[in-house]
């Protein structure tokens, strides 16, 4: 009965939303009312603590809402400046293709900013970019959304892993002091690396399989032609890109730990694939596009235009075009790297706010409005833009207008989803000492699969995600829980929580709050659905080849193992 609770606003959001294809802002106060009353029905949760919990809620959307508005200042400023068209029209100059564009941009680029910043993070800075090459809106958030998958678990300098794994420390503390055999860790520190060494296993398959999946899904359900084999005809290109990512991924994963493989393989491999490019180097011999946009499907596009035009200009050097995106990256890396020291400093720069006025000091949350990428690097370069690029104060001024007046539908999407998320996450305190919803929902799923667990485990790691917005958070949610079912059931703890960790990654792609942020700056606030209904597909696919792989090690390969 508490898993179906706790299921209520989930199946809410997604019969609304992929079902009736309502917009967010309409269907997530629906599913946070579904979680008011099943925190208040189910958990015997009282008024002002549930409203307490909204109240967290909101203030973590306001830090989400801070990097979608920088995101959106970002491309509005570049457009403005002429910067847009000039990478625009060295893209062309490098490649024509949009199959090699999406992989460059969506795969590459997206994975170097997820290793450095993560939350969000690549598909708002991603997303645009794809968009002003002559992408569909709708396809490049479905593309930017599902590639921000295999890096995530190594997203903002291993955050997910260091962080997201802090309830399980006592356990390994504890099986280390009791001389388990079979260990091959003697810290937390070394768990937390095998851990990662584990999940770029996982994510090391769907590397090489998503972006050719991807591909041909994209050409399927947005190309001229419809078809599959469209975007299978780049193959080549995309096996090209796998390797250059994944073999610093993995070298830096095995041999430094989980700080720096998503960073360093996006870089390396972006700086690969683009000379490869370059060359023309397993480049398909023809160029795919889009099309006309004239052929579109209506709901392929929103509210911000894209150009008609075929032939770009430069305004300026490539090298001053993209130099608000290296501040970007470089910025991220200083700032997020502790032994530089900075991050510390601007993470610790807060507004607390709790819900005293609501009789709940205990419930408080703040906004490290320096450490947000919406304000330093995002909102900081595009202020540094304008001189860099020559920018008249007329188009500055319009640049910030037009972003602020993005906001306002992502702003009540992502008020409710949070305030939604909050609840779930906060429902473990209430008067009848039971469990939070997620963990309620987990021991339901676990009880009904039993042994065939490792096939399921990423899945929750999806659902931590889906529900919470962030692998980190869902990690946090269910790593202990992983543990102890594996634990209970005589499989790999390690394996077990790789899976976790992996499935946290994947989840990303169908989050609902990273959808409304991917829609706000694309412009498809209202889409929500759509994309939804888009991206599950890849995502049953990862969970799929996930629990095959972990069944693989848990019963055949490494059933030993601790």
């Amino acid at each position: 009965m508490l898993a179906l609770f706790a299921m209520l606003p989930i199946l809410a959001a997604l019969i609304l939303m992929v079902g009736l294809r309502w917009p967010a802002t309409k269907a997530m106060p629906i599913a946070w009312a579904c979680a008011v009353l099943g925190a208040m029905v189910g958990w015997g949760i009282d008024v002002s603590t549930i409203a307490a919990m909204s109240f967290h809620g909101a203030i973590t959307a306001v830090s989400v809402l801070i990097i979608v508005f920088g995101a959106i200042l970002i491309l509005y400023t570049l457009q403005y400046s002429g910067g847009m068209e000039t990478i625009q029209y060295g893209m062309q100059q490098i490649s024509g293709d949009h199959r090699v564009q999406a992989i460059i941009i969506g795969y590459l680029f997206a994975a170097f900013i997820e290793g450095a910043a993560g939350f969000g993070t690549p598909a708002a800075l991603a997303a645009p970019l794809l968009l002003s090459l002559g992408f569909p809106p709708l396809a490049a958030a479905v593309i930017c959304l599902v590639f921000n998958s295999f890096p995530v678990s190594f997203g903002a300098v291993g955050t997910p892993i260091i962080l997201g794994l802090k309830y399980v420390q006592p356990l390994v503390k504890e099986a280390v002091a009791s001389g388990v055999p079979g260990l091959n860790f003697a810290s937390p520190e070394q768990f937390n690396m095998i851990i990662g060494q584990w999940a770029t296993i996982f994510h090391g398959v769907m590397a090489f399989i998503l972006p050719i999946f991807m591909l041909g899904f994209i050409t399927r359900f947005f190309g001229p032609n419809r078809s599959w084999s469209d975007g299978f005809k780049a193959w080549k290109f995309c096996v090209f890109a796998a390797v250059a990512f994944v073999i610093p991924y993995f070298a830096f994963a095995w041999l430094v730990g989980p700080e720096f493989p998503s960073l360093i393989g996006g870089l390396v491999g972006l700086g690969i694939v683009v000379l490869g490019a370059q060359k023309g180097f397993c480049v398909p011999e023809q160029v795919w596009t889009f099309g006309d946009h004239k052929n579109w499907d209506p709901e392929w596009t929103g509210d911000i235009s894209v150009a008609d035009t075929k032939e770009f200009k430069a305004h300026m050097s490539q090298f001053k075009a993209w130099l608000p995106y290296v501040l970007i990256g470089a910025i991220l890396v200083i700032t997020r790297i502790p032994d530089l020291g900075l991050k510390g400093m601007l993470a610790g720069v807060k507004l607390t706010f709790d819900a005293g006025f609501l009789g709940h000091p205990e419930i408080n949350n703040s906004i490290a409005y320096l450490y947000l990428p919406g304000t330093i690097p995002f909102m900081l370069v595009a202020l540094l833009t304008i001189p860099l690029h020559g920018m008249s104060g007329a188009k500055a001024k319009q640049a910030w207008t037009e972003s602020f007046a993005k906001m306002k539908n992502p702003t009540i999407a992502l008020l409710f989803a949070v305030a939604l998320v909050s609840i779930f996450r906060l429902s473990g305190t209430n008067p009848n000492g039971l469990a939070s919803m997620p963990l309620e929902l987990a021991k339901a799923v676990s009880g009904l699969v039993g042994n065939a667990w490792p096939m399921f485990a990423s899945v929750v790691g999806g659902l931590g995600a889906f529900i919470t917005g962030s692998n980190t958070v869902s990690d946090l949610l269910f790593a202990e829980f992983q543990w102890g079912v594996a634990q209970q059931l005589e499989l790999p703890r390690q394996i077990i929580v790789a899976a976790q960790v992996v499935g946290g990654g994947a989840g990303n792609m169908v989050c609902i709050h990273n959808i409304v942020a991917a829609c706000a700056v694309v412009g498809l606030s209202g889409m929500e659905g759509t994309i939804l209904k888009r991206t599950v597909w890849p995502f049953l696919l990862y969970a799929a080849v996930v629990g095959i792989i972990a069944s693989l090690m848990c019963f055949v390969f490494f059933p030993t193992l601790f």
